[in-house]
């Protein structure tokens, strides 16, 4: 793979630190603010819908930038964030330094997949974005339990700093390993648009929303689930993290892999398995090592969808690569969002911490039965195609 791929792995690999490990500090961060346990998961909830609504805006506004330079600027922008984070001095300032962290995510990995799908190979694309999320499931193996036990032992704000660090590592990887262009992605955004209204590209969009936001209403309080239900220690939630964090490494290959050769049947496969996982996880979750094993098939189980949701819209908003592929990683984090609401919802108003993980499977069985009305309208057409070309001859 070129070392371009790496360098968009790296920064990848700052932004899913930050992303994933409020998760394992939602309570230190609830203690030392004043706030609910839930009025914390707000801070993923808000981090989530900056994506959601950076990815878009920023793709738009900048589509006349070559991309080397508005991945450079991205992470600028990711930097001052996570600075900002570090010296919040209330939850309303931590959530306006998370949200602009935020807006540098979508739009990141939106121009950072048409990046890595254009270095390769047509036969390789789905891997080479694969890879570059491999940055993200490497931050769970790695960054989020590291932040995680560093939040617990010096204060949440340590963490922060230390993301800050990584994001400026992040920034001059970008500057130093991506190569220059001189060509400008002359995006038109209107025909991008237009591209995007497609059925079947909102139908790809709307699965991703629904099939990964199961993975965030029980992934959310992964914290909560271990040490109120599953009776773990505070000091165990970080190398259980590492435990999700290897099997979303093994999940994000093994689902690029196979999607690059069987789209469609790795995207329902994918879907099915993470709906099943997180059954289990409602059981097992009442007894340690049964908990144990099922995080670590739960982070397998979430990545393995990721690769075949990102490549199913870029290949049916052909024409759109930008504001499509960015809009992909919005909807990733619309279900984020609304996964981390809804699970607080489930929390505070529902039947409890307990019945997290039902709700999360529901979510996601959503979303599979979005990709089955979506592979179906796939199989019409191409009859139709067929028979209008049997009639030709």
């Amino acid at each position: 793979m070129p070392i371009a791929l790496w360098a968009l792995t790296i920064s990848a690999f700052a932004i899913g630190t930050t992303e994933f490990v409020i998760m394992g500090l939602l309570p230190e961060v609830a203690v030392n603010l004043g706030v609910t346990l839930s009025a914390a998961g707000l801070l993923v909830t808000g981090y989530a819908l900056g994506v959601f609504v950076g990815a878009p805006l920023i793709t738009a506004t900048t589509g006349k930038l070559p991309r080397k330079t508005l991945l450079v600027s991205l992470m600028v922008i990711f930097v001052i964030g996570n600075l900002g984070c570090a010296l919040a001095p209330d939850y309303a300032t931590l959530m306006i330094a998370r949200v602009i962290a935020s807006f540098a995510h979508g739009a990141f990995f939106g121009v950072g997949s048409v990046v890595a799908t254009s270095l390769v190979a047509k036969d390789k694309q789905a891997s080479a974005i694969a890879l570059m999320f491999t940055g993200l499931t490497v931050a769970n193996v790695l960054g989020v339990p590291f932040g995680t036990w560093l939040g617990q032992a010096y204060g949440w704000r340590a963490t922060f700093w230390a993301v800050s660090v990584i994001g400026l590592v992040a920034l001059l990887a970008t500057a130093w390993l991506v190569p220059k262009s001189d060509s400008k992605q002359e995006a038109d955004f209107g025909h991008e648009l237009r591209v995007l209204a497609r059925p079947q590209v909102m139908l790809g969009l709307l699965m991703t929303v629904l099939g990964f936001g199961g993975v965030f209403t029980a992934f959310t309080y992964i914290a909560p689930i271990l040490t109120d239900i599953s009776g773990f220690p505070a000091a165990a939630v970080s190398p259980i993290l590492l435990l999700f964090g290897v099997g979303l490494v093994i999940g994000n290959l093994l689902g690029g892999k196979f999607a690059d050769k069987y789209l469609m049947p790795t995207l329902m496969i994918s879907l099915a398995l993470l709906a099943a996982v997180l059954v289990l996880f409602s059981w097992t979750s009442q007894f340690r090592i049964a908990a144990v094993i099922t995080v670590g098939l739960l982070g397998m189980a979430a990545f393995a969808t990721v690769p075949p949701l990102q490549m199913r819209v870029l290949e049916k908003a052909t024409g759109a690569p930008n504001l499509s592929s960015s809009a992909n990683i919005a909807a990733f984090n619309l279900g984020n969002a609304l996964g981390a609401w809804l699970g607080g919802v489930t929390i505070d108003h529902g039947p409890g911490l307990h019945a997290v993980s039902w709700v999360a499977a529901l979510v996601t069985a959503s979303g599979l039965a979005v990709a089955a009305i979506s592979w179906q309208l796939d199989r019409r057409q191409a009859a139709r195609r067929n028979s209008m070309a049997a009639e030709a001859c």
